[in-house]
């Protein structure tokens, strides 16, 4: 058997698969690594999204936008006075090359409103808009698995209870 007759066109589509995947990761200006979102329960119309953002270049995540949503927006949770507080942010700026981390009990995307309940196992489409330091603006779509935890997490992440959004209004 000739194996280099079966080998070289393995490896050439294989050169192939990295060059059309660097030239993709190349082309985005925002990479997204660990996204996911948290399944909820039926009457449940709220939930959060998480993930780690790294921009090339200075860049400020401005807007989202997801079907499965009335209402997506990024929040921050601080403490303020003892107190943990959450709010809507207007954008998140993405420092060039520094990785920002959306995770429960800090930055994080809600999804407000919800049409349907997140199921475990399935997906949900999530938008985000960048805007550079120019003023142009990016979008990359995304489908995030919904799960109750982080993909690859051993034990569960803290709960947030985003169902009680007192005085908060969209």
């Amino acid at each position: 058997m000739n194996f280099s007759r079966i080998t070289a066109p393995l490896w050439m589509a294989a050169a192939l698969f990295a060059g059309a995947a660097s030239a993709q990761s190349g082309a985005a200006p925002v990479a997204v690594e660990g996204a996911w979102a948290r399944a909820s329960v039926s009457g449940q119309k709220a939930s959060g999204a998480f993930m780690r953002l790294t921009a090339r270049e200075a860049t400020r995540l401005v807007r989202l936008d997801s079907p499965a949503a009335g209402v997506a927006e990024v929040h921050e949770m601080k403490m303020d006075g003892g107190v943990m507080k959450m709010r809507a942010l207007p954008g998140l700026d993405l420092p060039a090359g520094q990785t920002v981390e959306l995770k429960p009990g800090g930055y994080h995307v809600m999804l407000l409103d919800l049409k349907a309940p997140l199921a475990k196992g399935s997906t949900v489409p999530l938008t985000l808009v960048f805007k550079d330091a120019k003023g142009a603006e990016s979008q990359l779509q995304l489908q995030l698995p919904v799960g109750t935890q982080a993909p690859g997490a051993g034990a569960a992440a803290p709960a947030m209870d985003h169902g009680a959004h007192g005085g908060h209004k969209h």
